[in-house]
């Protein structure tokens, strides 16, 4: 740790005495006795939080990138044209040993991409992340269908000084290339040439996290005030023991772990940190939660509000109660989203409402109930799986599965290991749900769903669907070049029809082009949905860009 000069120590020494007397509560008594709202204003004004005093670290993306080998490809693959991109993979090929390198990218069922993916803020080691795949200009590979992205290794890239400079290993990435299956009629799209590995970016170090002090505080002193105060508040149980979520690792630096609780949520994590007081005593923790009942029940403040609420914890919980019933929708929105937070049940039936019946608050919603462990919670979202709106039972299960990924309401099978499949015992309109990002999952709800015959469709470039005549079984049959053809006769059921056509190799790319060609020719009559999750309202994007 760099010294300080013996002036500046003494600055900071003063300085922290008079935060200690007056912003930090050091009095025993309230510093105003009356309790008139603009003497309770003064109080407010005199407590300091955590966000005067820092700023947030490691909050963004990070985006990371390799020049990567794609192989299997299909014929639509070829050499390269000379550039960066192709050294650097002939480089790596080198280094692996890989025998006849050159002759390997010559081939039309290869070729050479680039690779990116971005690490979100608080991501563990071994957390998954999408990869993208783009070809660079002038490649000669028509389509990446059906390819697979062999082992890479990411890493952080700035261009400095006219030279592309490499950072710090931060994943690993390989697997199958997801691509778009609405556009596999004409090979010639752009969009083919374009690929998704579905969570192929693994974490190889978990990011660091945390608070910064501000240059006019930095002291180490009150880093470790700081932290002390944020583990009063958020802390976990390993082994019988209390951990704390904040260690108070330098003069300047606060390093951070994201409580369980928020882990969908990691901005509202860092909003409410920033909204915590450093220290108060008891009389103006009292004059400060009536001024923020005040503010609370003000739609103009009540935002705000009831961060600082949710901050405060457990002692806030009556003022937030009160909240839920107003009779203003966004001031009872803004108190149950708290109180889901501090896992109160109370939390439960306006966020269910809103869920249900409020497009712009349905994100915030749905992953407040998610981050609940109350049965109430539970209860409510398996509700909301038999509703008709489509983002909201897909994102009920989302949030049911991050819950408790073991819950037989929503476990589901490993196919194979090309993609999780969940078969749900609903009663709403009969829905299919797939994915293009994050992980490949296949989501039906409503159990007994069937193809109708007669029927020919195909999963990927070798297996056929067929069915001559209404009524048939489905006969499903893969062609293979140099290997003997293989054949499944079974009843036209949804998910005997899934279970063979992987059985016989089809990957997740072939499911969903299945799906996609059955719901063209109309042998699928249930709602076949791509990525319906909800989008978040401005005000809940408002947390990541203000903070």
């Amino acid at each position: 740790m760099k010294p300080y000069p013996s002036s500046l120590l003494g600055r900071l020494s003063r300085r922290l005495f008079l935060v200690g007397m007056v912003a930090l509560g050091g009095c025993a008594e309230p510093l105003v006795r009356s309790q008139s709202p603009e003497d309770i204003a003064v109080i407010e004004s005199k407590v300091r939080l955590v966000g005067d005093m820092v700023v947030p670290y490691g909050t963004n993306d990070i985006r990371v990138e390799a020049a990567v080998l794609i192989t299997k490809l299909d014929g639509t693959g070829g050499d390269p044209p000379p550039s960066a991109l192709r050294s650097a993979v002939l480089d790596e090929m080198q280094r692996r040993r890989v025998q006849r390198p050159s002759r390997l990218l010559r081939s039309s069922n290869t070729a050479v991409a680039i690779a990116r993916g971005f690490i979100p803020p608080g991501a563990r080691k071994g957390d998954r992340f999408d990869i993208e795949l783009t070809l660079d200009r002038g490649s000669k590979t028509t389509s990446l269908r059906g390819g697979w992205m062999m082992k890479t290794q990411l890493r952080e890239r700035a261009f400095l000084g006219g030279r592309t400079r490499e950072g710090a290993l931060r994943a690993i990435a390989r697997g199958p290339i997801f691509t778009d299956p609405t556009d596999r009629r004409n090979p010639n799209l752009e969009t083919l040439k374009r690929g998704r590995v579905l969570g192929g970016g693994y974490v190889t170090k978990s990011r660091p996290m945390g608070l910064v002090l501000k240059p006019s505080v930095q002291h180490a002193l009150l880093s470790k005030l700081i932290g002390d105060t944020i583990n009063r508040r958020f802390y976990s149980t390993r082994g019988g023991l209390q951990v704390g979520m904040a260690k108070a690792k330098t003069d300047t630096f606060i390093e951070l772990s994201v409580h369980p609780r928020y882990k969908m949520n990691v901005p509202r994590f860092i909003a409410v940190l920033q909204n915590m007081p450093i220290r108060e005593s008891v009389g103006e923790r009292l004059n400060r939660l009536r001024l923020l009942e005040r503010q609370l029940l003000d739609p103009l403040t009540s935002y705000t509000a009831a961060l600082r609420l949710e901050a405060i914890g457990l002692e806030a919980v009556e003022v937030l109660k009160k909240g839920v019933k107003d009779s203003n929708r966004e001031i009872r929105f803004n108190a149950a989203e708290a109180l889901a937070y501090l896992d109160r049940s109370e939390a439960v039936p306006p966020l269910a409402a809103a869920a249900r019946d409020e497009p712009t608050l349905r994100a915030r919603a749905l992953v407040a109930l998610g981050a609940m462990d109350a049965l109430a919670a539970h209860d409510a979202l398996a509700k909301l799986l038999d509703g008709t709106s489509v983002e909201t039972r897909y994102a009920a299960f989302r949030a049911l599965h991050f819950m408790n990924p073991n819950d037989l309401l929503v476990a589901g099978s490993n196919m194979r290991g090309q993609f999780r499949y969940h078969v749900l015992e609903t009663t709403g309109p009969p829905l299919i749900h797939v994915t293009r990002t994050n992980r490949p999952e296949l989501v039906v709800f409503g159990s007994g769903q069937r193809f109708n015959t007669p029927l020919l469709l195909h999963a990927g470039g070798s297996i056929l669907l067929s069915a001559m005549k209404p009524g048939d079984q489905v006969t499903i049959s893969k062609i293979s070049a140099g290997d003997r053809d293989q054949t499944r006769v079974v009843p036209g059921r949804f998910d005997d029809v899934i279970r063979a056509v992987v059985s016989l190799g089809g990957s997740y790319a072939d499911v969903v082009e299945l799906l996609h060609e059955a719901k063209q020719r109309g042998v699928l009559t249930a709602h076949l949905a791509v990525d319906a999750v909800p989008h978040g309202s401005q005000q809940a994007d408002r947390i990541a860009r203000s903070r």
